[in-house]
């Protein structure tokens, strides 16, 4: 070795990573704040995240009140934060991250590193593949997940053919079947583990009644057959245990969500073991000096104009950061939660009282709940208890975040659970 010392590092006032809803929101709104310097940071060939291979309706009720369709929902906020100032530079991938805070990156220019003040994670999540289900058989093609089919179609224009079955029955599982349709597919059902669907009520009435596609709940994907393309999958109900096989040629798994979480653990972040996203206070502050975190990256995955409100939030946090004293709270105790609630969201108490998004945290349920009685606890104290509207898998409830003030930020881990569970 030379001895010699490597290139200084470009200093940045702010890093975003992730040019999606959250981060682009972001660092919108950090420019808003007087932010002078922004950088965001998009692996894609585009900015603007999952919407922009969405081409159904309905991106924008809670963030810009309005309904916009995917494409131009990722283009409004794309637009809005390159108007406003920010650097945008897409194709580039943060690929390391040094104990002293360096960002390495790797783009179109070749690799350098970045030391910024703040660093804002907005990686996003993505859904289950088939290999993290454990479903057997063997590997042919026209296997994948909704983003990959909406990739295909809504952007590069795909045509699919054949009968193609879609795994999960949450929102985007009925979007995977919008987007099925107009490629020139055949559904031929919809099945999931659960005993009912998990999105609108009416869905699975609707993807009958005007598809004649049926919504089959209770029933395991076991198998996929085939040599070089799908040729049937293997079916079991849960309840009888009885097996069948249904011939098809694609097979579209979807939701069963997971934060893309690589880069937060590259940075030596703690994860929340339920969520399997960073821990953050209600602030969104990890916990390492100086991180971040927002949008589908803490919890996935909740709506996209939820992300981008998440986004705008911790750019508050972000600018008071900036602007000093730079005193980083310690991190409080976690936030837990115990079957068969699933998680809530933020996930970590903090040392101050900042309040969560909206003044609420989110809560999610493994099972189906019909207003359950929730008690919050920390050690023998009651914090809170009340009744939460109904519960289910794959969709969020608020939980009133008013009881945060009543903790201890030096005390015992705070559980949320079901009274008498």
């Amino acid at each position: 070795m030379s001895g010699r010392p490597g290139p200084t590092p470009e200093g940045r006032e702010a890093v975003v990573v992730g040019a999606g809803p959250a981060g682009l929101a972001c660092a919108l709104e950090l420019r808003r704040l007087g932010v002078a310097d922004v950088l965001v940071l998009e692996r894609e060939e585009q900015a603007g995240g999952i919407p922009r291979h969405c081409a159904h309706q309905g991106f924008g009720a809670r963030d810009l009140r309005r309904a916009l369709p995917g494409p131009r929902y990722a283009g409004h906020y794309a637009r809005a934060a390159l108007d406003a100032g920010a650097t945008i530079e897409r194709e580039t991938m943060v690929t390391g991250w040094s104990a002293e805070g360096e960002l390495q990156l790797t783009g179109p220019g070749g690799r350098r590193s970045v030391a910024a003040a703040a660093v804002v994670l907005a990686t996003g999540c993505r859904e289950r593949p088939r290999s993290a289900r454990l479903v057997a058989g063997s590997r042919p093609r026209g296997v994948m997940n909704t983003g990959t089919l909406q990739q295909l179609v809504h952007l590069h224009g795909r045509r699919l053919r054949g009968r193609a079955l879609i795994v999960g029955a949450e929102h985007v599982s009925f979007s995977a079947l919008l987007t099925l349709r107009r490629a020139g597919a055949e559904v031929v059902a919809i099945v999931t583990e659960l005993p009912r669907q998990q999105s609108l009520p009416l869905a699975g009435l609707a993807a009958r009644a005007r598809f004649g596609v049926p919504v089959w709940t209770g029933t395991a994907v076991r198998a996929i057959e085939g040599r070089d393309t799908v040729e049937g999958v293997r079916l079991e109900r849960l309840d009888t245990h009885a097996t069948r096989t249904l011939e098809c040629e694609l097979v579209v798994f979807s939701a069963g969500w997971i934060p893309d979480h690589e880069l937060a653990v590259l940075g030596g972040l703690e994860l929340d073991p339920a969520t399997r996203g960073p821990r953050v206070d209600p602030a969104l502050r990890s916990t390492r000096a100086g991180v971040f975190a927002a949008g589908n990256l803490v919890q996935g995955a909740e709506p996209a104009d939820v992300a981008a409100l998440g986004g705008r939030h911790v750019a508050r946090t972000v600018a008071r950061w900036l602007s000093g004293p730079r005193e980083w709270p310690a991190p409080g105790p976690p936030i837990v939660t115990r079957p068969p609630l699933g998680w809530i969201s933020p996930n970590g108490l903090g040392s101050g009282r900042d309040a969560p998004l909206r003044g609420r945290l989110q809560l999610r349920s493994e099972s189906f709940l019909r207003r359950p009685l929730v008690e919050v606890r920390q050690g023998r104290r009651l914090l809170w208890r009340g009744h939460v509207a109904h519960l289910q898998p794959g969709r969020s409830r608020r939980l009133d975040a008013r009881w945060l003030a009543a903790a201890d930020p030096g005390g015992e881990e705070i559980e949320v659970s079901i009274a008498g569970s």
